[in-house]
């Protein structure tokens, strides 16, 4: 479910509104964050449909049975809730199940889950289950009737929820490789692997609403490129999914980005007319680690400030380029000027005339239009360290 009210009729709407939240938290936690190694990765054993080889450090034996000792005694939903509310973002996607098979929610259909109160998120779910006996062998229609009996779990028991979140690995990589070729179409090769058309039935019946991804075999309603800031596309929507730290899951000591990072990221995604789901992995006592905390409610500052410029914005009109971004809405621009490769920032022509330009960060800006181009000079001194942001108006 979202952080915020989101609307409960159409699902025309119901994207409308996820396009204008434009940030969302994304969680990945289950009994790994005991090794701290990476959720489902990081298990040993047979990668059964996964066509690129390889094996995780943590032998079987012992990666299914972390869940024996996984005892979050500090888990407080309310807190996480709170958390991306403070960083400005306006829903979230939880792992319900990752690849090693773990559940996270109280599912009828195995005991490997956790024991725990329903949660109150929207949800990731992977279709790959690397410890069922029957998936992608002789007996995958009994891992199907498995694995589409949880999904109709997780849509019937647990309220509306925003999103739900495939992550079916071959359409991924497909879509990443050889993205043209698929661009235009709406089921892909691995369509048959999930029985995804009657899947999406179900779905649809249990949530009229919900949004789903391009990760189960079928183009649904968004894509996701994963770990890179997606390229410019307005005509379809998109959501790049990237971790605060290297791991998705909690690792102790990992490499925190910096405040910067996550805002020159934030921008260029949402410039390209993306939103950006920013991922964090919580410890093994249920909470999310303090310095990432700090950096969340940094974000969530800077938004308090310039949120106008994000929100309910679209990428554009100028596209995205090495000196940043540009967003707009109605009759404003919104420039995130990132660096400043010279002194003069010459931007392409625009058909419409622009009216007063004002530095939302601080200072003074000479805007110049002419029908070749516009030029915005500010200063050195006035220029943000982090994200010089202009604010132009187009007249009517």
């Amino acid at each position: 479910m979202s952080t915020t009210n989101a609307p409960q009729t159409g699902l025309a709407t119901r994207l409308d509104w996820w396009r204008a939240a434009r940030f969302g938290l994304f969680i990945h936690w289950g009994p790994v964050s005991l090794v701290g190694t990476e959720i489902g990765w990081s298990r040993g054993g047979e990668r059964r449909g996964f066509y690129r080889g390889g094996s995780g450090e943590v032998p079987v034996e012992v990666y299914d049975n972390l869940y024996k000792e996984f005892n979050p005694v500090l888990f407080d939903a309310a807190q996480w809730v709170q958390i991306a509310k403070d960083a400005g973002m306006g829903y979230m996607v939880f792992t319900s199940k990752h690849h090693d098979g773990f559940v996270n929610f109280d599912t009828a259909l195995t005991d490997y889950k956790i024991t725990s109160p329903a949660s109150p998120f929207g949800c990731y779910y992977s279709q790959p289950d690397w410890r069922h006996p029957d998936y992608r062998n002789e007996n995958h229609q009994q891992y199907l009737d498995y694995f589409h009996a949880q999904v109709v779990e997780l849509c019937s028991n647990y309220g509306e929820l925003a999103v739900l979140w495939f992550d079916g690995l071959e359409e991924h990589f497909i879509y990443t490789e050889e993205v043209e070729k698929f661009r235009e179409v709406e089921v892909y090769p691995s369509a048959s692997i999930w029985d995804s058309e009657h899947l999406f039935q179900k779905i649809r019946a249990l949530q009229p609403h919900i949004l789903i991804n391009n990760r189960c075999g079928m183009r649904a309603d968004f894509d996701t490129p994963e770990q890179m800031i997606g390229a410019f596309q307005d005509q379809r929507p998109w959501e790049s999914c990237i971790t605060i730290c290297k791991q998705w899951a909690w690792k102790p000591d990992d490499v925190l980005k910096s405040f910067q990072e996550c805002i020159h990221t934030l921008a260029r995604v949402v410039g390209g007319d993306g939103n950006l789901l920013l991922n964090v992995g919580p410890m093994p006592d249920g909470r999310i680690e303090p310095r990432q905390v700090e950096l969340l409610r940094e974000i969530g500052g800077w938004l308090g400030s310039y949120g106008e410029s994000i929100y309910a914005t679209r990428g554009g009109p100028f596209r995205p380029a090495p000196w940043g971004v540009s967003t707009h809405k109605d009759n404003t621009i919104y420039l995130h000027i990132l660096a400043w490769p010279e002194e003069t920032l010459t931007l392409p022509p625009l058909p419409q005339k622009l009216g007063d330009a004002v530095v939302l960060t601080g200072g003074e800006v000479a805007m110049t239009q002419r029908d070749d181009g516009i030029s915005i000079s500010i200063a050195p001194a006035d220029r943000d360290p982090i994200n010089t942001l202009v604010r132009l108006t187009v007249k009517d």
